[in-house]
């Protein structure tokens, strides 16, 4: 009561600017004597279309303004084109100019009102207050749109955290959660007094180590009990002969995600940690990691990846929503969850076809691949098939032969896939494909072609074929073709800017006057996440990664890869991560409640749909989009 007494104390001019604040991040989170102090030291200013609000020889700002009403727009000037450009637009609710008056510096952009516009404004004096008092607006001031999108993100762990419940989070450090004196023997220990030692010490694995302490082998309950029902050796033999050799290992300093995709490839439950001399100074087991309902990313793994029946695959599908959920309630990014989402389709695929082997194996060798999305290790729930085969030739046969064997086998793979989710590609990409089913000679002469010709089909195909990745078999051939590939693209200059002339023509959808662009080709106020909003992003990207030899095929390792070579700002880098990370997580919520509501799942969505935050951030992220395409612009001089 007290405190809405304060608020009626205050003048209505003072109460009607906090409520505009309160209306748009970060304001929104900040405490009402900090919003009341912004709005009693605020000024209302009026600008004419065209009038120039800020410029570089003003000199050092000394004032933070916040658009109330119309535009701002953002000019420099383009000395290799010789001409003013548009860099960016800020629109009600936002403000300007962050980095210089935190920096004390002149800007170094030209503000002008694009149309009537009235900006709220606070002294210099009042902004150091408010962002040395106020920690939400020093965060947004400091981060800028990151920081926003650090609400998001807690927004939607919070929504999964009501039916999931808390746990921990999977950036945490291993350390905090790993056994510090894990229960050790050397190899010639008999097994019977290994498992003694384990039952008296309660734990469910023990390590094999040598004189140095370095891990040689581990030996679990379930190895146990598998010795014991195959009759493999005695319990007086030596635990070497049945430990697990060279067990999978991670320095302290890794986070629980990357241990819980670990164990959900391999199928193991736990993992030894060590330090830098390949020390064991501890152990994790999939029991540490999470504590959920009826459903973890590890024992899901592992129950895929050794059922016996494709209709045993077909029901398990329909947990993978409960996980994403679930790992969302645990901290998951969205780069975290569609890793995690493509490392379950992995394991459904590769046990698809270990089943059609045990039933009708080929007798030929191959490796299965995988191609676009499911290639960069970027799918979310609606995914369809991209792939296809790549297999040496045997002594005595023709590449033709192989292919007669290896078609059907590669069609009912396909055909069983699609009864598990993964839908048929409609433009036939998949391993039934004789096009797509070709040995390591004809795929290296396919690539060749592709690059050389630089038709548009194959600039089409640009965006589903040079994000390759081995799923299946052998990698070897694989690895050998795409450092190929990688070579003749570094030394093809035309390929390049034919790439990046295609992928400039994914534009993202905003109009000049920051305004959404709707699909066409769809509900008319829905914008395609994936075609409009994600893919600017992986297609630039991919040209300057290819461009530059870089070997990752996920977008955001690529980001990183490219700021680590130089190729990116890191501060770019980041903003660019931090804003495809906010379209997919936007996408994936999404994916969410159509499947709560029982709706097929789709791309699109309609901004009004969302809270003022997400439309924001949104309208933000496809700005960042633009930007990226405008360095593509410039480096390729499209």
């Amino acid at each position: 009561m007290a405190a809405a007494n304060q608020d009626n104390s205050r003048p209505q001019n003072t109460r009607s600017i906090m409520v505009f604040l309160q209306a748009h991040a970060p304001f929104s989170n900040m405490d009402d004597d900090h919003l009341a102090h912004f709005a009693e030291h605020s000024t209302l200013r009026f600008y004419a279309d065209g009038d120039v609000v800020l410029a570089a020889e003003d000199g050092v700002v000394n004032r933070f303004y916040v658009v109330k009403q119309g535009r701002i727009r953002g000019e420099r000037h383009n000395e290799k084109a010789d001409k003013t450009e548009t860099t960016f637009e800020i629109s009600i609710g936002e403000c300007f100019p962050l980095a210089a008056i935190v920096g004390e510096r002149p800007t170094r952009t030209l503000h002008r009102a694009a149309g009537d516009t009235f900006c709220l404004s606070i002294e210099q004096d009042a902004f150091i207050t408010l962002i040395s008092e106020s920690e939400p607006f020093r965060d947004f001031c400091l981060r800028g749109v990151s920081s926003l999108l650090d609400q998001v993100n807690q927004r939607i762990q919070t929504g999964a955290m009501v039916s999931m419940g808390s746990s921990i989070s999977l950036s945490t450090p291993l350390d905090r959660y790993a056994l510090r004196n894990p229960i050790v023997c050397t190899p010639d220990l008999p097994i019977r007094k290994a498992v003694a030692l384990m039952h008296e010490n309660n734990v469910g694995s023990i390590v094999i180590t040598d004189d140095n302490r370095h891990p040689a082998g581990i030996f679990t309950l379930r190895d146990l009990r598998t010795m014991i029902a195959e009759d493999t050796c005695s319990l007086d033999a030596p635990v070497r002969q049945i430990m697990t050799k060279s067990p999978c290992c991670l320095p302290a300093t890794a986070d629980a995600f990357a241990a819980a995709m670990l164990m959900a490839e391999h199928h193991f439950s736990h993992l030894c940690l060590v330090d830098e001399n390949n020390c064991l100074i501890g152990m994790v087991s999939e029991r540490d990691l999470f504590s959920l309902q009826r459903v973890d990313l590890v024992s899901l793994a592992r129950t895929i990846g050794t059922a016996t029946h494709l209709r045993t695959l077909v029901s398990l599908r329909t947990d993978v929503s409960r996980l994403v959920d679930a790992m969302l309630a645990h901290g998951a990014d969205s780069g975290q969850v569609v890793k995690i989402i493509t490392t379950l389709n992995d394991v459904t695929v590769r046990r698809v076809l270990e089943l059609n082997i045990q039933k009708n194996d080929p007798g030929i060798p191959f490796t299965w691949l995988t191609f676009g999305s499911e290639g960069r290790q970027e799918q979310t729930l609606l995914t369809d098939q991209d792939n296809g085969i790549l297999f040496q030739t045997p002594d005595g046969m023709t590449e033709d032969q192989v292919r007669e064997k290896l078609l059907p086998f590669a069609r009912t793979v396909n055909d069983e896939l699609a009864e598990c989710g993964f839908t048929l590609c409609q433009g036939n990409i998949m391993a039934s494909n004789p096009k797509l089913c070709l040995s390591d000679r004809e795929w290296d002469d396919w690539f060749i072609r592709f690059i050389d010709a630089s038709t548009p089909q194959n600039l089409v195909y640009s965006s589903i074929f040079l994000d390759m990745r081995a799923i299946f078999g052998p990698t070897d051939s694989l690895d050998e073709l795409l450092a190929k590939v990688l070579s003749r693209i570094q030394k093809n200059a035309l390929f390049q800017k034919m790439l990046a002339g295609n992928a400039f023509q994914r534009k993202p959808p905003l109009t000049m006057f920051r305004n959404f662009r709707y699909v066409t080709d769809g509900n008319k106020r829905s914008l395609d996440l994936k075609r409009q909003g994600l893919a600017p992003f992986v297609e630039s990207v991919r040209v300057f990664a290819l461009a530059n030899g870089i070997k990752s095929a996920n977008t955001l390792e690529r980001m990183d890869d490219l700021a680590q070579a130089g190729v990116f700002d890191i501060k770019d880098a980041n903003a660019w991560k931090d804003a495809y990370s906010l379209i997919q997580a936007i996408r994936m919520r999404s994916h969410q409640e159509m499947l709560e509501r029982g709706e097929e799942l789709t791309n699109y969505i309609d901004p009004d749909d969302l809270n003022p935050l997400d439309r924001r951030i949104l309208r933000e992220s496809f700005r960042q989009a633009q930007r990226l395409q405008q360095k593509l612009e410039v480096t390729y001089q499209l």
